[in-house]
């Protein structure tokens, strides 16, 4: 799994390569702002579902308690009993909500409402993502062996 979140934090670049780009799109060229505030919203949608994982994952996520090198290498029973107890209801429930909804998004290939391009349903799949990962590692964080950080 680390492979992938690595690979999904380099989305950050086009994102704010995009991001950017919107201003002299929109003044200078007076073309195509829309159609990168559009794809913009998509590696967002993508980069925030593997970041959110990802930090949770790392113990960084809302951590108050300690810096992250301090943290333990493994989180206790009942932290870990206490993490799948508030996550894995949050992420079963947003999985079965949004079933029916996602599933006609990408059979249709969902556009975006106000420029008609292509990829909404994109998003949709991203909070499906995100959804999965947070149910995954909660589960990973019961299985897991006690010194086990990977």
């Amino acid at each position: 799994m680390r492979p992938l979140f690595r690979a999904a934090a380099w989305l950050v670049l086009p994102l704010a390569a995009l991001l950017f780009a919107q201003w002299p799109l929109r003044d200078l060229v007076q073309a195509y702002s829309r159609q990168a505030n559009d794809f913009a919203q998509v590696l967002f949608a993508v980069y925030m579902a593997f970041a959110v994982s990802a930090a949770g994952r790392d113990g960084v996520h809302l951590a108050a308690a300690h810096a992250p090198a301090e943290q333990p290498t493994a989180p206790s029973r009942w932290r870990a009993w206490a993490l799948f107890a508030c996550t894995a209801p949050w992420a079963l429930f947003l999985l079965w909500s949004s079933a029916a909804s996602t599933w006609q998004s990408v059979r249709q290939l969902e556009h975006f409402g106000e420029t008609l391009n292509p990829g909404f349903f994109l998003i949709k799949l991203s909070l499906w993502a995100l959804a999965a990962l947070v149910l995954a590692d909660a589960v990973r964080s019961l299985v897991r062996p006690a010194g086990d950080r990977a």
